[in-house]
């Protein structure tokens, strides 16, 4: 992905020299990450870009060790559990993308009041002592019926495909698109399934539901979930609707041939799984002293037909369109923020 991708413009970043100067060392401290789930391909390459970044930073000296550590289950009370053995085994910080907003909030309390930094991203926790680096969620399931609304002004019925049950972001997104669809009140949504952010899940509770619905005009997403979708429309004989995409390369992929074939067009967002590597470093600039916002707000990742072919070319198959983020993308964040 191309830094005008990731809206964050070369023009506006802070030096890191002379910034870098005044901090703290902190090549001596040891950032852990608490991970909650990796059973598709955005966590996948999440934690590829957490390592990516983990190695340099470690190589470079700018920290001892960022190690990361996944639960087997989605389950916040493993997780805690997790957060708890991470206090125990001296880390300075941790950063968490969350099972829960809240059901962590003990745990996290405890990691801090042992004297550990705590930054939480993607799935972001309530707990006053940490920091969120968050996504507008909600804007983001606006906006897919905001562009539905663009492409078929006369409305029509909606397919509701939503995340992993009780986690912050599936909730987020879908109370974004039910305040889109009530701004836009030409749509209804006439069926709702949970596709885990996973194309073989949504493609199984797509093909579930659909004897049971109308004609749908348009599917909204979150996720991994747009080509299993379009399979299982493909598998019931119906016809295509407008699925909006969630930039998984095998979603662009079949948007391209789509295209080619006979002019499909659509949208496709997601929060980049590079903000792993933001996580980092503002994690890293915290412990190095500097005065960070306790939430930030990164922009997610669109993709249009314009940007398709080359967004493609640069996401590696069974991946995501992604952008990794440097220790000056942080600064100027945390600085955007204040």
């Amino acid at each position: 992905m191309t830094r005008k991708m990731m809206l964050l413009g070369a023009a506006g970043l802070v030096a890191a020299t002379g910034a870098a100067q005044a901090q703290s060392d902190t090549s001596g401290m040891r950032i852990a990450l608490s991970n909650n789930y990796a059973g598709n391909s955005w966590r996948q390459a999440m934690l590829q870009t957490w390592q990516e970044t983990a190695e340099e930073a470690v190589s470079e000296g700018v920290v001892a060790a960022a190690d990361a550590y996944t639960t087997s289950e989605n389950q916040a009370t493993e997780q805690a559990a997790q957060i708890q053995n991470m206090i125990l085994q001296g880390y300075d910080a941790i950063v968490v993308n969350a099972a829960s907003p809240t059901a962590l909030n003990g745990a996290i309390a405890e990691a801090c009041n042992a004297g550990l930094t705590v930054v939480s991203f993607d799935g972001i926790v309530t707990e006053p002592c940490a920091w969120r680096i968050a996504v507008d969620f909600e804007q983001m399931g606006r906006e897919q019926v905001a562009y539905l609304a663009e492409q078929l002004p006369e409305g029509g019925n909606l397919l509701e495909i939503r995340g992993l049950a009780g986690v912050f972001v599936d909730e987020a997104i879908s109370a974004g698109v039910h305040d889109g669809v009530a701004q836009n009140d030409q749509f209804e949504i006439v069926g709702s399934v949970n596709g885990d952010w996973a194309q073989d899940v949504a493609q199984k509770a797509v093909s579930g539901v659909l004897p049971s619905l109308p004609e749908i005009a348009g599917v909204v997403t979150q996720g991994g979930d747009g080509y299993g979708a379009a399979q299982a429309f493909e598998a019931a004989g119906r016809d295509t609707p407008l699925i909006i995409l969630g930039n998984r390369q095998d979603e662009l992929e079949w948007w391209a041939e789509q295209r080619d074939a006979n002019g499909y067009e659509t949208l496709s967002l997601s929060i980049a799984p590079g903000v792993a590597s933001l996580a980092f470093w503002v994690t890293q600039q915290i412990l190095a002293g500097e005065d960070v916002p306790k939430d930030l707000t990164v922009p997610f990742l669109t993709i249009t037909q314009d940007d398709l072919d080359q967004a493609l070319a640069d996401t590696p198959e069974g991946s995501v369109a992604n952008v990794s983020y440097s220790r000056e993308d942080a600064q100027q964040v945390i600085s955007d923020a204040r």
